[in-house]
């Protein structure tokens, strides 16, 4: 593959992989017309709760949806406090907002880009009434300390924002089945991904898996039964008959995410001299990463992404803006200079091609392109 077609995520591969599965699968769906919480969702449900380890998955419409039924479920509103990152897509924050509590930021761990566990005692208060922390980039944070504090304050509960991170382990134990919900999203960006919106929720509560059951479906479980309010949250059958399709392959892809981003650190630490301005990613001991972006940092980043661009390999930023600079959070009253290390990461980091069909010759095509623009 020549650099000028060179893909960020090349969903275009994976498909053609899977292509006779997806197909088989899609038109079992149109065969069947079940096309609203037709027989693929609840299939679709036992294997991904079987696979995370906990007692329910309730699928979703997307990974916004499903953090916000996650709020809905645990009557968090008005008063109260959430407390979460601010170097993080704004899903994670909007929702707090939305049901009418306050996102209550904390900074991030400088090499992991995950919540900075040594500062959320200090930020819980009486009005604390989650932790969202977000399994950044592809690894999760340390869910022992942060569910130990939890439960230390009244077993606050404990949301996973794990849309990055679905496949990922801490300990031998997968993201999303750690704490007390687990969300994820099935963008097709994401790690497991379908061809539209999705996402999907876990936990090993009964209560709030029905709680979360019947906000998804309109506050009910029963028709024309409402106990709650809801919303129109459920993923579509089309899309979860494409995640069974994809689903069959999904450790093997795991696996090569893991290869993929081993090579890529052994390669630039291998380029790296004293004065290298490049930092790879840190896996904090216990975790695996699914890499869902494969982030360096380096204080020229604007400058190397356009060298990068004139080669024909493309590169984003995840994310330029901390969510304390965005207009809609002026009303917590944060200020530049709040969260030093996420505002530094946010100015510096830079995520190159990432998925498991990246071949061996495009990673070194990439290499090469990092070592001729920059002094390593």
């Amino acid at each position: 593959m020549s650099l000028a077609t060179m893909q960020f995520i090349d969903l275009k591969a994976q498909y053609r992989a899977l292509e006779n599965k997806i197909k088989a699968r899609i038109d079992a769906v149109l065969e069947h017309g079940h096309y609203i919480m037709g027989p693929e969702i609840k299939e679709l449900e036992e294997k991904l709760s079987g696979y995370v380890g906990v007692k329910h998955c309730i699928t979703t419409a997307s990974g916004t949806d499903s953090l916000e039924i996650a709020l809905r479920a645990l009557n968090i509103g008005p008063g109260d406090e959430v407390i979460t990152v601010p170097f993080t897509w704004i899903s994670t924050a909007e929702v707090i907002a939305q049901v009418g509590a306050r996102p209550v930021f904390i900074d991030i761990d400088p090499a992991t880009y995950n919540l900075n566990v040594d500062l959320l005692e200090a930020a819980i208060t009486p009005q604390t009434k989650a932790i969202m922390p977000v399994s950044l980039f592809g690894q999760m944070p340390d869910y022992e300390r942060i569910t130990a504090i939890a439960a230390r304050h009244n077993n606050i509960p404990v949301i996973e924002d794990g849309a990055q991170s679905f496949g990922a382990t801490q300990h031998g134990r997968r993201s999303c089945g750690v704490t007390t919900i687990g969300s994820t999203s099935f963008f097709p960006a994401k790690p497991f991904g379908c061809y539209g919106d999705g996402g999907a929720l876990f936990t090993n509560d009964d209560q709030l898996a029905d709680i979360m059951r019947a906000i998804r479906t309109h506050g009910g479980l029963q028709r024309h039964h409402h106990p709650y309010i809801g919303m129109n949250g459920r993923l579509d059958t089309l899309q979860a008959a494409i995640l069974l399709a994809k689903f069959e392959s999904f450790e093997w892809e795991v696996e090569r995410r893991l290869e993929i981003g081993a090579r890529y650190t052994t390669l630039l630490n291998a380029a790296r001299t004293p004065q290298s301005s490049v930092v790879t990613p840190v896996i904090a001991e216990g975790n695996t990463s699914v890499y869902a972006q494969y982030t360096i940092r380096t204080q020229n980043r604007d400058s190397l992404a356009a060298h990068l661009k004139e080669q024909g390999i493309p590169a984003a930023v995840y994310y330029p803006k901390c969510l304390h600079e965005q207009p809609a959070f002026a009303f917590c009253g944060y200020k530049w200079g709040d969260f030093p290390e996420s505002e530094q990461a946010s100015r510096e980091v830079l995520s190159l091609p990432m998925h498991p069909y990246l071949q061996e010759a495009e990673q070194e095509r990439i290499i090469t392109a990092l070592v001729d623009t920059i002094a390593f």
